[in-house]
């Protein structure tokens, strides 16, 4: 299972170009963080990944199927997206029908779909919130909810949008847990550099719509002139940890 993109670039219709060329390449198990200033095209590469924008110009392919009309539900089902903001995801009455919308919408029935919705909502921690209405949840409860609902798609790729943001320490202790224990590939998309450290052994940046750098995580973290031109910033007073830690 590979994600593979050559030479994506793409224009919005009033001209501004977002992409300007990027190659990228990710295989089956490896979890890697996208990094890069606001503007730098982050949201538009995450969203040509399952077909919501399609490419101007170059190629996305997953597991060999290039991302078009003719292969779209079959994409969007091995490659799950996670907005940033989980109201975005979550619109039916309760957490049990949100979680089961997709797979109902792609045939399943009866006992799989209940088992299909159990084992997301147990993958991450929100069982017990099965017939509550999201609207009752916490921000970070909602955010794991919306996790669940692209894991009981059964994706071979989750693709992240920001999912430390607005979570207090604990929602985010635990999300990065959850997300620790996924089996599943991981490309998450985060301004947050120590989050990124934490569960991505690879790091993109990606800045004025081109692959600015591509490398082990603690690497590039450590590079202080690279994230300097890119405008990123670690925490005041956060150390990369030694390798031996």
């Amino acid at each position: 299972m590979t994600l593979e993109v050559r030479d994506l670039a793409y224009a919005y219709p009033d001209g501004t170009q977002a992409l300007f060329g990027v190659d990228l390449r990710i295989t089956r198990g490896e979890r890697v963080a996208l990094l890069g200033p606001n503007g730098a095209g982050k949201t538009t590469l995450v969203m040509h990944l399952n077909g919501i924008l399609t490419a101007g110009h170059g190629t996305v392919r997953v597991a060999g199927l290039q991302v078009g009309k003719e292969n779209l539900q079959e994409i969007r089902r091995r490659v799950g997206l996670v907005f940033q903001d989980p109201d975005d995801q979550l619109f039916m009455p309760t957490v049990r029908e949100d979680v089961a919308f997709g797979p109902a919408n792609m045939g399943v029935r009866g006992a799989e779909l209940d088992h299909k919705v159990t084992d997301a909502l147990t993958r991450v921690g929100m069982l017990d919130a099965i017939d509550r209405p999201p609207h009752h949840l916490s921000f970070g409860q909602r955010r794991r909810v919306a996790v669940a609902t692209v894991l009981a798609m059964d994706p071979e790729i989750l693709v992240l949008d920001e999912p430390s943001s607005n979570l207090d320490p604990a929602s985010r202790r635990e999300l990065a847990q959850i997300l620790k224990n996924l089996d599943v590939t991981v490309l998450m998309v985060t301004h947050d550099l120590p989050y990124a450290l934490e569960l991505c052994e690879r790091a993109l940046i990606l800045s004025d719509g081109v692959i600015a750098a591509d490398g082990p995580t603690r690497d590039i973290l450590a590079d202080e002139p690279l994230l300097t031109a890119h405008r990123l910033e670690l925490p005041f007073g956060f150390a990369i940890p030694s390798t031996g830690t």
